[in-house]
């Protein structure tokens, strides 16, 4: 199809908005970026979508997710209300993956790539848990993936906290996923699959050992990192080593591993991080519910450190991520010159397609709009009511831009919201599902205190 009538963010280096231009697309990719006029003579009788003045961007990544979590929404945890990190943990989280059957994996990661689609999301990073469903259960993502159409990566969280067999089974599902995305089950190329690990205060030497001969040369890892200061406290009393040291010991890092929050890392561990090229994914408003902090990544964008932004199972509105990510740091630090907007850019937008790009490297421009690129954007209904630069983009969109702004959503050329509606899936009979399962599931957790 030709794409015409809209501004066109390229997200390229240097980004350009560019007005008066189309994009040709052509099966999965983006065939031409030129003048609309040129292109209309070009290709005369090519079905046509005009975004009627709408801005043509990227579509959204997010570099850590959790699907499994969908059934927390509203959930009543029993009294008295967690005061820390750990009871967050022992109290909510743990015994909700521990409620779900391999139908609910299907059901919630449905539901969250469904306001995926409608916030503007192309692609996901997945991290998943489910003790009591473990096998099978990448599988359910991957149906879901399927049948939405969004490009994502997906693990299994390795763990101790069930014992050596369902560590086992963790390991062995990671490494089956692997093997049949490599092998080509990968959904004609939007399908990568790493492996999974919960965080180091869950993970024994010897499991850790298992992670790192299994995972070899395979791929690299997805794990939590000092989140919590119980993260490190829990290594130096165990191992004698703080949790990046250990994780280093263990081959754990490198350009295929991805370790998210860092909240508490000391200087020497985020040196440690940028001199072995690992990714870490912030999440602030997930901090801030935790109560846990926030990690100082101006410091590590100083360091070299390559910085990505994630949710961690919140809704998909990642504007709002980076509206909290522009906000946060400066009440934090009580000054209004800390996070500039240009930082939150560089993290949200270009350290989020580089890592893209890592996981799907025979996809050219990823990210970005650009000849041979995929075609993964969206349409954003903005007007702006003042001059919008690529000087001043990012402040347009910290101060402008709602997620309710997205009208279409496309993924490898293939529209997957047009108008807001949603064209490959059915959003209500999913949700009726939904609300069905999450009863039974809230009875299994209950169950469990």
């Amino acid at each position: 199809m030709l794409i015409k009538n809209a501004t066109i963010i390229t997200w390229t280096k240097p980004n350009q908005i560019l007005s008066d231009y189309a994009v040709l697309i052509q099966g999965q990719k983006i065939a031409r970026l030129a003048p609309q006029i040129q292109l209309e003579a070009e290709y005369p009788h090519e079905p046509v979508l005009d975004a009627h003045g709408q801005l043509l961007m990227p579509g959204l990544i997010c570099a850590h997710t959790h699907f499994y979590g969908a059934f927390s929404r509203g959930l009543a945890i029993p009294n008295p209300a967690p005061s820390q990190f750990s009871e967050i943990l022992e109290k909510l989280w743990w015994p909700l993956d521990q409620s779900l059957d391999l139908d609910d994996v299907r059901v919630s990661s449905e539901v969250c790539m469904i306001d995926a689609i409608k916030h503007g999301n192309t692609l996901l990073f997945d991290h998943h848990a489910s003790p009591n469903a473990i096998d099978g259960s990448l599988d359910a993502i991957r149906d879901a993936f399927a049948e939405t159409g969004l490009r994502g990566v997906e693990c299994y969280e390795v763990t101790d906290r069930g014992g050596v067999i369902k560590a086992d089974a963790g390991i062995a599902e990671n490494v089956r996923m692997i093997h049949e995305v490599k092998d080509g089950q990968n959904l004609q190329g939007r399908l990568a699959a790493t492996f999974g690990l919960h965080a180091g205060l869950t993970l024994s030497d010897e499991t850790l050992d298992k992670c790192r001969v299994a995972a070899d040369g395979l791929s690299g890892f997805h794990i939590h990192v000092a989140e919590h200061q119980i993260d490190e406290f829990n290594s130096l009393e165990k191992y004698g080593l703080r949790v990046i040291d250990r994780l280093k010991e263990f081959d754990i890092l490198g350009e295929n591993t991805i370790v998210a929050h860092g909240v508490h890392l000391d200087m020497r561990e985020a040196e440690i991080l940028a001199e072995t090229g690992t990714w870490l994914s912030q999440q602030p408003r997930s901090n801030m519910n935790n109560a846990v902090g926030l990690a100082d990544v101006e410091s590590m964008l100083r360091l070299g450190i390559k910085v990505c932004m994630g949710n961690d199972g919140f809704s998909n509105a990642m504007w709002d991520e980076w509206r909290t990510c522009y906000l946060a740091h400066k009440l934090i630090h009580r000054d209004p010159r800390r996070m500039n907007g240009g930082s939150v850019i560089e993290m949200g937008v270009y350290s989020n397609a580089l890592l893209a790009q890592r996981f799907f490297p025979n996809t050219t421009g990823l990210g970005t709009i650009q000849q041979d690129a995929p075609a993964d954007l969206i349409l954003v209904d903005y007007e702006p009511i003042t001059e919008m630069t690529p000087g001043n983009l990012p402040w347009q969109i910290l101060f402008g831009f709602r997620d309710s702004m997205v009208t279409m959503t496309m993924v490898d050329g293939a529209v997957l919201m047009r108008d807001r509606q949603l064209t490959t899936i059915d959003e209500h009979k999913v949700i009726f599902e939904a609300r069905k399962r999450s009863k039974d599931v809230w009875e299994r957790y209950q169950k469990m205190f």
